[in-house]
C-alpha cells in the first residue's frame, strides 16, 4: 500500500499507475507472509499466511492509493484528509481482507480471529514494521520522483533561458550587418536627385527591393538558400547602380537547393566584405561569384571575388573584421563546432569566403 502523499502525477494512466503500486504491495505482501510464518510462528502453513497477507494488502492499496488517485488525481493529498483516509482504510483491509481469506481458504473467520488475538502484541510488532517498511519505500520512490521531476522542469527552464539568449544574440548579431551601406546609399542617392534622375530613380527601385527582402529575412529564425539567394540578388543589383561598369557579379544556385533552409542573411556580411574592402577601393572594380552547393552531408555557401585581396590591409579593415567576427559568433552560436567558416586569397587576385554547415 502507498502511504506517500507526496508523490507528483507522472504522465501516465492512474489505472496503469496503481497497476504497478498494486505489484509492488504483491511483493510486500509475500515478504510480510515469509515474516509471520517463520519468524512470528504464526499459523505453520506458509499457504495460510500467504492469502491472508494477499487479501489484506490489495484491499489496503486499493482503499488508500486507488482513493488518493481517484479523489485527488494522483497530486499531492491534503493532510489531515489523507490521514483519515488511512485511519478508515487500515482496519476496514485488515477486516474484509481477514473474511475474504477465510472463504478462499474455507477457513471459519472465527478460527483467524481467534488466531490474531492470541498473537495480538506480535501481530502489532508485525504491522507496525509492515508500515513503517512500506512507507520508507513509497515514500522514496516519490521523493526520488519529485526529484527527477524537478530536474526536468530545471533542465526545461535552463533550455528555455539558452534559447532566449541564442535568440537574443542572433537578433543582435544581425542588426549589426551592413547599416553603413544604407547610409552611403542615401547619400548617394541625394546627389543622383540632382545630376541623373533616371539612374536615381532606378536606384531607388532597387533600394526598395532590397530593403523588402531584408525586413522579410532578419525578422525570421530561418529562411531559404532561395530567398537568401534573391536577397544578395537585390544587394548586388543596388551595388551595380552606384558603382556602374565597375562591378559585375555571378549567382549559382542549384534548383534542387532552393527550398533548403539556413539562418537568415548568412552571406550579406560575406558579400558586404566583398565589395567595401575589395572591389570598391578598387579603381577598376571588379567581379563577385556567389555560390551554394551540397556535398554529401555539408553546404557549402561560396563569396568569391578578384579584388584587392587580404594583403590589402584597407585603412577601414576594422569593419572587415567585424563582420567576419559576426559570422563566426553567428555560425558558433547556430551549429558549433559542425559548422567552418574560411577565408583564402583567391586566384590570381581577390578573396574567397566561404562557409560549411549542415544541411
Amino acid at each position: 500500500m502507498t502511504l506517500a502523499p507526496d508523490t507528483p502525477f507522472r504522465p501516465q494512466s492512474r489505472l496503469r499507475r496503481f497497476a504497478i503500486d498494486l505489484g509492488i504491495t504483491e511483493l510486500f505482501s509475500v515478504v510480510i507472509a515469509i515474516f509471520v510464518t517463520y519468524v512470528m510462528r504464526i499459523y505453520d502453513s506458509f499457504f495460510v499466511n500467504l492469502v491472508i497477507s494477499l487479501c489484506v494488502g490489495t484491499l489496503a492499496v486499493t482503499f488508500i492509493d486507488g482513493g488518493r488517485l481517484l479523489l485527488w488525481n494522483g497530486g499531492k493529498p491534503p493532510r489531515l484528509p489523507f490521514f483519515l483516509l488511512l485511519l478508515v482504510s487500515i482496519p476496514a483491509a485488515q477486516y474484509l481482507g481477514s473474511e475474504i481469506a477465510s472463504l478462499i481458504l474455507d477457513i471459519p473467520a472465527q478460527n483467524i480471529t481467534e488466531v490474531r488475538q492470541k498473537n495480538a502484541s506480535s501481530l502489532l510488532v508485525g504491522t507496525l514494521l509492515a508500515c513503517v517498511s512500506i512507507t520508507w519505500f513509497f515514500w522514496s520512490r516519490s521523493r526520488l520522483e519529485l526529484l527527477a521531476a524537478e530536474a526536468e522542469a530545471e533542465k526545461a527552464r535552463a533550455a528555455a533561458i539558452e534559447k532566449q539568449a541564442l535568440q537574443a544574440q542572433l537578433q543582435m548579431l544581425q542588426a549589426q550587418i551592413e547599416p553603413h551601406m544604407l547610409f552611403n546609399t542615401l547619400a548617394n542617392l541625394q546627389g543622383l536627385i540632382a545630376v541623373d534622375t533616371q539612374r536615381a530613380q532606378h536606384m531607388l527601385d532597387q533600394l526598395i527591393q532590397y530593403l523588402r527582402a531584408t525586413l522579410s529575412s532578419s525578422r525570421s529564425e530561418k529562411t531559404t538558400l532561395g530567398q537568401e539567394f534573391a536577397l544578395m540578388d537585390a544587394y548586388l543589383g543596388l551595388m551595380t547602380v552606384r558603382m556602374g561598369a565597375r562591378l559585375s557579379y555571378a549567382l549559382h544556385l542549384p534548383e534542387e537547393l532552393r527550398a533548403l533552409a539556413v539562418p537568415p542573411m548568412l552571406l550579406q556580411p560575406l558579400v558586404e566584405n566583398a565589395i567595401r574592402h575589395g572591389l570598391e577601393p578598387k579603381v577598376d572594380g571588379g567581379h563577385i561569384d556567389v555560390r551554394a552547393a551540397r556535398d554529401g552531408g555539408t553546404l557549402t555557401l561560396t563569396v568569391a571575388d578578384n579584388g584587392l585581396g587580404l594583403d590589402a590591409a584597407p585603412a577601414d579593415a576594422g569593419g572587415m573584421r567585424v563582420g567576419v567576427a559576426n559570422t563566426r559568433e553567428r555560425l558558433q552560436a547556430l551549429y558549433g563546432e559542425r559548422a567552418a567558416f574560411s577565408l583564402a586569397p583567391n586566384t590570381p587576385q581577390g578573396v574567397i569566403a566561404q562557409i560549411t554547415i549542415p544541411p
